[in-house]
């Protein structure tokens, strides 16, 4: 037991475990955001609407639990991590939540009354509700691994300089629109296992597109990263065991740092290949009409470059641009051993819980969504 709550173990168990939840966020809730941003061009009609709708309504509340996990476990894990990125990037963490909230009020509201502008207009706020998130949450991951604006004084008190003009800068639109052609392409895999014709077939063709878009932009992002970008890198030794004072290191800024960890790692190189292959591969399985299969090939890609971003920045969890020294790391961003411990012993225990009931909710919903259903079940569907 001594060894499993070894501090360092600790710190980096919590970082696995972020990262863990970053992705089943990506897979569960991606495809509820990829749904949402295909609407206008899977379905045509007021019933092929409420077919793709139909498909995310009764899973995508309990898919955010993703989502919530993850901003916990990085407030009670990472407290500085949360103090600078939540402050920080707090005009674009408020685009995303208003952006979500259109969601509820989009399936609650849109069947509510049968009128056609009604109805446009609510699925165009489902739209904006899968695209803004999908897009944003992109850019923040650019601007990480580019560094932020962000300092500590000796009392660690944090001050920014960060707009949200800053942010959207040619790699964080980028890396902003990996992470939305990466998320389209997973809404279209779940239609294509959930909806029925006509909306199957052109998630199919959507499917195809943008996988190739995931595939293209995603090398472009690791060329921008590798070449053109700058990366992070400790020069001083550091304590992994050590207390949390992101100021007890010096950090230098160099292009191509990020590529550092797989020179020393090799086997890191699986995450950035997971993402690679896992889009490729369904590519032909759209067409094939192999839907769990092509599921699961994209799911293993949002995976893959989900992971990319970590492995590649470790240990850095948020990178300074105007003040290196002052990043956050894995070894110097933490909660104490104690909270992580005892957070450990929780999660072993709710998590397990967590899968097991959303294993039996996807259970009973398995099936196909049809236009026959919707209609015989009109006052139930939305």
């Amino acid at each position: 037991m001594s060894l499993i709550f070894d501090y360092e173990i600790l710190r980096l168990t919590w970082w696995l475990l972020l990262g863990v939840l970053l992705i089943a966020f990506a897979v569960t809730d991606g495809f509820d955001l990829g749904v949402a941003v295909l609407l206008p061009f899977v379905a045509r009609t007021d019933i092929e609407r409420r077919v793709a709708l139909n498909t995310i309504e009764p899973v995508w509340e309990g898919n955010q639990v993703w989502l919530i996990l993850g901003g916990g476990a990085i407030f009670a894990a990472w407290p500085p991590l949360y103090a600078v990125s939540f402050s920080g990037f707090y005009v674009a963490m408020f685009l995303v939540l208003a952006s979500l909230i259109l969601r509820p009020v989009g399936f609650k509201f849109r069947s509510k009354i049968d009128d056609p502008r009604w109805r446009t207009a609510w699925d165009w706020a489902l739209v904006i509700g899968g695209f803004v998130p999908a897009l944003v949450l992109g850019v923040a991951v650019g601007n990480t691994l580019q560094g932020v604006s962000f300092a500590f004084d000796q009392d660690l008190r944090a001050t920014y300089d960060i707009t949200l003009l800053d942010l959207l800068n040619p790699f964080g639109l980028l890396c902003g629109l990996v992470s939305l052609s990466m998320l389209v392409m997973q809404g279209a895999a779940y239609l294509n296992l959930k909806a029925d014709e006509p909306v199957v077939g052109r998630a199919q063709t959507a499917g195809r597109a943008t996988a190739w878009a995931t595939i293209i932009l995603f090398a472009l992002a690791g060329l921008v990263t590798a070449f053109l970008i700058s990366g992070y890198r400790i020069t001083s030794a550091i304590d992994p065991t050590g207390p949390s004072n992101p100021l007890a290191k010096t950090v230098v800024k160099e292009t191509g740092a990020w590529l550092a960890n797989y020179a020393a790692h090799p086997w890191m190189l699986a995450a950035p290949t997971l993402g690679f292959l896992g889009a490729g591969f369904a590519i032909p399985l759209f067409r094939a009409k192999r839907p769990i299969l092509t599921l699961a090939l994209t799911s293993s890609s949002l995976a893959g470059i989900v992971a990319t971003a970590g492995v590649s920045m470790f240990p850095f969890l948020l990178p300074s641009s105007s003040s290196p020294s002052s990043s956050l790391t894995v070894w110097d961003a933490s909660s104490s051993r104690l909270t992580l411990g005892l957070m450990l012993v929780a999660t072993l225990v709710f998590v397990p819980i967590v899968l097991a009931y959303t294993g039996w909710v996807y259970k009973v919903l398995r099936g196909r969504v049809t236009a026959q259903a919707i209609i015989h079940e009109s006052h139930e569907a939305y």
